[in-house]
């Protein structure tokens, strides 16, 4: 499992598909803001996708986008039409049922995916930081893998049979993993704040996180992972703080704090067990470190996180 995985794995993102949507003329949708992300497809026709304090955005064809921070936003046909407000339960039980939101006057000629990404609340980690207020990824950027997963979608939802859902919530997923690709590997995209999605793009810290990612109870030393990654100690550390935000030591051990949560909210296993399987030989370090970084100690987080 590489960074991107462990990274959204423990944060545990789940997609899911909120609404398909077959609009004609003259429509109007406004999304409110979620705690998660929000994501948009356009497989066919055109949209005016419309965010507070951003121009609008018109959809082509093929054209998918993230609003990694759940922002409110509108999609509409044009400027100066009636917005009616999104209704999540009844797209959910139109989706159940292999019916579509329908919009708009005349024959249809848009049609939309919509799904929206949940985060564990009790997870520290952000999956999204770093990332603009609006991932924006054209058709003709888009690769083939991001275009065969979106026709998928379209494909399921435009002829349900068992499982849909299931189905539907899968791929979204993958989708997300494609759109982040886009956008790590875009050498252009505008950097945003210091987080560990930007330090994948930078090859130092990519390949310094995935050092410490891949064995993150080993005994690290700034000295020793900069021998691994083939720099000097003063160009992994300038690297680090500059791209991921902070230094490599302190971004381990809040590393370590999120392993470590996920396995009290998930498995059985002792808390001296979890301490050793994150890299603290002494129980009461782990857990001194673990109240201080997720402001309750690892019995009372597992007990709270389970309710």
């Amino acid at each position: 499992m590489d960074l991107l995985d462990t990274v959204l794995a423990t944060a545990s993102v789940e997609g899911t598909v909120a609404a398909s949507l077959r609009a004609g003329d003259r429509w109007g949708l406004r999304l409110a803001e979620v705690p998660g992300a929000a994501f948009h497809a356009v497989t066919a026709g055109t949209a005016l996708l419309t965010v507070e304090d951003s121009a609008p955005l018109r959809l082509m064809p093929g054209d998918a986008v993230l609003l990694p921070f759940g922002d409110s936003h509108v999609l509409a046909s044009g400027p100066d039409v009636e917005v009616r407000d999104f209704d999540h339960v009844a797209a959910e039980q139109q989706i159940a049922s292999g019916a579509e939101v329908v919009l708009g006057e005349g024959p249809a000629s848009t049609r939309v995916i919509c799904a929206s990404y949940s985060v564990d609340p009790s997870a520290n980690v952000n999956p999204f930081a770093g990332l603009p207020r609006l991932l924006h990824v054209s058709a003709l950027e888009a690769p083939s893998a991001l275009r065969s997963s979106l026709a998928l979608v379209a494909d399921e939802l435009g002829a349900p049979g068992p499982g849909v859902r299931a189905v539907l919530d899968h791929v979204v997923n993958v989708v997300l993993i494609q759109m982040l690709r886009v956008w790590i590997q875009d050498p252009n995209h505008p950097v945003g704040p210091a987080s560990w999605l930007r330090g994948l793009a930078d090859p130092v810290t990519s390949s310094a996180l995935g050092e410490l990612h891949r064995d993150p109870a080993r005994a690290w030393t700034v000295d020793d992972l900069a021998r691994r990654v083939g720099v000097s100690k003063a160009t992994l550390s300038r690297r680090f703080e500059s791209e991921v935000g902070r230094p490599p030591g302190v971004y381990l051990t809040s590393w370590r704090m999120e392993l470590a949560a996920q396995r009290l909210r998930r498995g059985t296993e002792p808390v001296a067990a979890v301490a050793r399987a994150v890299g603290y030989r002494s129980e009461y370090a782990f857990n001194r470190a673990f109240a201080r970084y997720h402001g309750a100690p690892p019995g009372r987080f597992r007990a709270s996180a389970r309710r």
